[in-house]
């Protein structure tokens, strides 16, 4: 019987860490490039795609409350993160940090999990950029003909024609008769599913070029929120009765679990985790930096920092310009901006839009090649996930596969959905994360730590119990797929990984096993 417990011990982890050759990741990625490569993912989905179902379907104005809630459980799971990629400054993230403090078992579910948060985030914004480039193009004045209209939502997709552009069923205000408008029911998204198979190609190129386009359109990103903003603002200073009607109530009464009043908000910031999970793809990285000991912190906390107060004040002004029940599309920006009625800024940040997102794609899909190479690496998963370009020096065959599955997902599902399977996924990596900072502070308190913790056992146990607190606000769907993959997980882990492992086959006394 395999010890399911068995800890991977640290001075494995650190001799992976300082490994070099043509066989091994490229470290070539310093503060700045982490920081934008945190940006680059919080930065995007959070204000450019989940804004909109979270506010309409979930806090309505008091969004920036759930960001808020959301914002003080991630700086719990943020400041355990950055004493682990200190300590352990290789590729996997929260799996790594599960492998050496909960053992093998514990680190195959959140491995497990991981691979999905990135697979169905990756999704998720592909959606979302396919909603803003259509969105673009109909600005510009083409209007795609039925047939193709098709072709650009996802399967099952209700799309109506008003005023030249096609919009789905849920940017309309409650009970608006749609029956005289032309009608479209999507097929296949084929939008997404290209700009999928993009980013992929430009990961197995290389880490750096794909780190240096990244540093770039985040540069672009930041101009354009900060566009969006100040039109923002100004239509709001001349038309604030626009903004007390759209902002008033502030926290609409509650409808139901989760609709609005103080449970939605909550709701509100379980849906719009996956926002944050930015700084969790920051940590998959740590194998590519530079100097990771002191990089890894910076870039995991400084754009969590910098984020959450973005999103608050974009959350805030988004709502204050239109009425929250239309925000439920995958293009919520891009109706706020079309409502300031200037036309340059609506093109303005919607180009801004479908540069920002695809480095969300960029890094979500990053991070899911580099969970599959480290469970490789450990014998988990096949070698072939582990395979390194011996040119490019990047997890070539990882990066295909993982972009061949994905590119489908956005093509058949909608965001609503998508997003509600990622957030689980990053609130579970949280809670193991702020839980093995705890258990290693015990087992091990002499260990160096190049960053620390502060308040440890307060805030690891705050950061479990406040994801726990956000799991249980995701609809029942959302943890009966979630278990569904678990399964399926437990079969492979059982079937093939136990008798594959690296750590079961070490000598007894080199695990801890505890």
């Amino acid at each position: 019987m395999a010890n399911l417990l068995a800890t991977k011990p640290l001075s494995m982890l650190k001799h992976e860490a300082s490994e070099e050759g043509e066989h091994t990741l490229k470290r070539s990625l310093g503060p700045i490039n982490l920081i934008t490569l945190g940006i680059g993912a919080i930065v995007g989905a959070g204000i450019f795609v989940l804004t909109g179902h979270a506010a309409a379907a979930n806090a309505g104005p008091a969004l920036a409350l759930s960001f808020v809630l959301a914002g003080i459980t991630c700086a719990f799971a943020g400041l355990c993160y950055a004493e682990f990629a200190s300590i352990i400054p290789i590729a996997g993230s929260a799996y790594t940090y599960g492998y050496a403090t909960l053992g093998e078992f514990v680190a195959w579910i959140i491995g497990w999990d991981l691979v999905l948060e990135y697979a169905f985030g990756a999704a998720t914004v592909a959606s979302g950029w396919s909603g803003y480039l259509l969105s673009l193009v109909g600005q510009l004045g083409y209007t795609p003909s039925p047939a193709i209209a098709r072709f650009c939502y996802n399967y099952g997709a209700s799309v109506y024609l008003t005023h030249n552009r096609w919009q789905l069923a849920g940017s309309f205000l409650p009970g608006s008769d749609l029956s005289s408008l032309p009608h479209v029911t999507g097929a296949f998204n084929l939008i997404a599913f290209l700009i999928i198979a993009l980013v992929t190609t430009i990961l197995v190129v290389g880490i750096k070029e794909s780190a240096n386009l990244n540093s770039l359109i985040v540069i672009v990103k930041l101009l354009i929120v900060g566009v969006f903003l100040v039109l923002g603002i100004n239509y709001l200073i001349h038309h604030p009765s626009i903004a007390h009607a759209n902002w008033h109530p502030f926290i609409p009464p509650n409808e139901g679990p989760g609709r609005y009043g103080v449970s939605g908000i909550a709701a509100g910031a379980a849906s719009v985790f996956f926002a944050y999970i930015g700084f969790d793809a920051v940590s998959t990285a740590a194998q590519e930096a530079k100097n990771p000991r002191r990089d890894m912190p910076i870039g995991i906390l400084g754009s969590l920092v910098f984020c959450t107060l973005l999103y608050i004040v974009v959350s805030l002004v988004l709502t204050g310009m239109v009425n929250y029940r239309t925000l439920n599309v995958a293009e919520p920006v891009a109706v706020g901006i079309d409502a300031t009625g200037v036309a340059w800024g609506g093109i303005l940040v919607k180009v801004g839009a479908v540069f920002g997102l695809f480095t969300v794609m960029l890094v979500m899909l990053l991070g899911q090649s580099r969970v599959f190479f480290s469970m490789s690496k450990d014998g988990l998963l096949p070698k072939w996930a582990s395979a390194v370009h011996p040119r490019f020096r990047t997890p070539w065959i990882s990066s295909i596969v993982v972009g061949g599955v994905v590119a489908f997902l956005p093509a058949m599902l909608d965001v609503d959905r998508l997003s509600q399977l990622v957030n689980m996924g990053t609130l579970l990596a949280f809670s193991i994360v702020s839980a093995g900072v705890w258990i290693l502070r015990v087992r091990q308190p002499d260990l160096v730590r190049p960053f620390k913790t502060p308040l440890v056992p307060l805030v690891p146990i705050c950061g479990i119990i406040s994801a726990f607190y956000l799991m249980f606000q995701l609809p029942a769907l959302t943890w009966e797929v979630v278990g569904v993959w678990l399964v399926v997980g437990l079969v492979i882990y059982f079937g093939y990984s136990v008798k594959h492992s690296n750590v079961q086959k070490l000598p007894q006394g080199e695990t801890t096993g505890r």
